[in-house]
């Protein structure tokens, strides 16, 4: 750890005059009290970092910043009044100075020009974030944790640097590497994995199976290799419940480590574990985490976006790729031990293009392992195409809005329902179904206003949209917020025929639920299904044809529905592969990996995929059970 340090300040000018040598992370940072060298440091920065090939980053002393209050007036003398500013935080600790604006293109300037002119007159590094179009309280909060915490993080980010460089050697290439299913082998649900080496402990998501009861709900904490205490970083592919609620609870049992996610991945992430303490579980007596359990989860979340290379333990650098599934899902590239081996897991993938999202990334530096899911990886798992289903969707509402009846979609709040609102919104637009309101209800709104903070993270085509055309599908006026028990009663008995978009996807609580109690009887609606939905599920239930329904009312009495509504499946929307998706992925794969495993899936799919992808690519392929522990170098 002095090592690096000191290697790092002897190959730099003796008038840097750095006063500190701190780690934010991976990241290495320099406080200089030379305001020349602060502005213009001739590439004396630009030659360590490619000698040592670590992040760097210069800081001005806190001792030569200017004031925050004439700071404060100079950035909006200097920012244009286009960009819309909404908030100015300053990080006095690290002389920063955080950004809100609402195009914050024009607050970066062309080419950079409005912050260098800020570094130049305030001499405070500046940082630009992006106010959500659409009012997000989940955002303000998570932001407003990390400034009141300025103190905390700093600390914190310091000690997993110290962590990190530890055992810093250049060029070791020596050890072994091993993987743990403690989740989501032969199976959906409760993704988890524990990667070690001889320096590592890594936990690779912390899910939940949410159509699951009792132990079976929750990965295998008990595995005998699991010690919470030892774990050096928990890496979350995205924010899906089946991949990340239970990393709050960690937290409550102890650990204190980073969590590293993509921006959009630790804001979503957040909000549905909220909304799990909230709305509960329906066998839980008591919530598992509290929302403090959360709030300490963002305090040790360390966000890398696309791209970024970072080292997180002494021997693993992670880099994470688009997945294509929600917004930002990652595919998770670990190099491991300077080249002993490469492995790449996938979390869950989308290989198409779809209204939203860019398919899913398939080159990458090295690949020995590759870890994959196969929630659609059995024989008949290829579905219409996207256009098709496209189709089916404006096809079933139309003719259900012309008869006068309502079409309920019970959505997962994050993903598909966002692709569903870009078609929704398109068809209205083009007048292909009739202009009516489409409420939405359960985190839905939430999650959609999440969405207007990160275009960036969008498909070309949506970008191009908002940032050249104006056209920003989320702020269309059909979409209607449901927020209260009131509004909803209103939506169930207004005569008028709508849309309504309700969590959960798999019906098993939430808002979905007791639309279809409200409409089950009336053969004039229409239930549509776009997601997976898990065995058990009431979605499951009615997907494979069940008439008569039951619902628990009060603690001895329960009452039975008959279903006259319309119940449809469509299932092109999924943001998973399709099989045909699936082993196109694995044949495009730059390198080629020698090793394939097959999780997230039930049993038939993932040994179905295995042995095709064996056939098809001459490469060995293990479909694992949970608590397998398999060697890969």
């Amino acid at each position: 750890m002095a090592d690096i340090k000191t290697e790092v300040l002897n190959n730099l000018p003796k008038d840097a005059e750095i006063s500190m040598c701190n780690f934010e992370a991976a990241n290495i940072i320099l406080y200089t009290k030379n305001k020349d060298f602060f502005l213009d440091s001739k590439d004396a920065i630009k030659d360590v970092v490619n000698l040592l090939k670590k992040r760097i980053e210069l800081r001005p002393d806190p001792s030569i910043t200017l004031d925050m209050e004439l700071a404060r007036d100079k950035i909006k003398s200097i920012v244009p009044e286009e960009a819309r500013l909404s908030e100015i935080t300053f990080d006095p600790q690290r002389s920063q100075v955080i950004i809100e604006a609402e195009k914050p293109g024009l607050a970066i300037g062309k080419a950079g020009d409005v912050l260098r002119q800020i570094r130049k007159e305030t001499f405070w590094v500046p940082l630009i974030k992006r106010t959500p179009a659409i009012r997000s309280k989940i955002i303000e909060n998570i932001r407003g944790v990390l400034y009141e915490n300025s103190d905390f993080r700093r600390n914190f980010l310091d000690q997993v640097g110290k962590r990190i460089y530890s055992g810093w050697i250049r060029g070791k290439k020596e050890g072994w590497v091993r993987v743990s299913c403690l989740g989501a082998s032969r199976q959906v649900g409760r993704s988890s994995f524990l990667l070690q080496t001889p320096e590592s402990r890594i936990l690779l998501d912390c899910g939940i199976n949410v159509a699951a009861q009792g132990d079976e709900m929750f990965p295998h904490f008990d595995a005998p290799e699991l010690k919470i205490n030892e774990i050096d970083a928990v890496i979350v592919s995205h924010a899906h419940l089946d991949h990340s609620a239970m990393i709050p609870l960690l937290f409550k049992y102890g650990y204190k480590g980073p969590v590293y996610c993509t921006e959009p991945t630790r804001d979503i992430m957040a909000l549905l574990a909220l909304d799990y303490i909230g709305v509960g579980h329906a066998e839980a007596a008591k919530p598992l985490f509290s929302a403090s359990d959360v709030k300490e989860m963002v305090k040790h979340t360390i966000c890398l976006d696309y791209e970024e290379v970072s080292d997180i333990t002494p021997d693993v650098r992670l880099t994470f790729y688009d997945a294509g599934h929600i917004l930002g899902s990652a595919i998770s590239h670990l190099h491991i031990g300077n080249g002993l081996h490469n492995f790449v897991y996938t979390g869950d993938l989308n290989y198409e293009t779809s209204n939203l999202l860019s398919a899913a990334n398939t080159k990458f530096p090295r690949v020995e392992t590759i870890m994959m899911e196969s929630t659609y990886g059995g024989k008949d798992d290829n579905p219409p195409s996207r256009k098709e289903c496209e189709n089916q969707l404006i096809s079933i509402v139309k003719s259900t809005l012309e008869n006068g009846g309502k079409v309920l979609l019970p959505v997962l709040g994050v993903g598909r329902s966002q692709e569903i609102q870009i078609i929704l919104e398109r068809a209205i637009r083009e007048g292909l179904i009739p202009k009516v309101p489409v409420y939405m209800q359960g985190i839905v709104w939430d999650v959609t206003a999440i969405h207007t903070a990160y275009p960036d993270f969008f498909n070309n085509r949506v970008k191009r949209s908002i940032f050249h055309q104006n056209n920003n599908p989320f702020l269309s006026e059909i979409f209607k917020q449901v927020g209260s028990r009131k509004e909803m009663q209103t939506v169930i008995d207004s005569g008028d025929p709508c849309i309504i978009m309700a969590t959960s996807g798999m019906m098993v609580g939430g808002a979905s639920v007791e639309y279809f109690r409200a409409f089950a009887e009336n053969p004039k609606h229409n239930l549509i299904i776009t997601n997976y939905v898990g065995p058990g599920s009431l979605a499951r239930r009615l997907q494979d044809g069940e008439k008569e329904i039951s619902f628990q009312v009060g603690e001895n009495r329960t009452e039975t529905v008959k279903v006259k509504m319309g119940i449809h499946t469509i299932s092109g929307f999924s943001g998973h592969s399709s099989r045909s998706q699936l082993m196109n992925y694995i044949y495009r794969l730059d390198p080629k990996p020698k090793k394939v495993l097959l999780i997230h899936g039930e049993v038939s799919k993932c040994l179905d995929l295995a042995s095709s992808i064996h056939k098809a690519n001459r490469v060995e392929t293990v479909a694992p059970r949970n608590l397998d522990s398999l060697r890969l170098r």
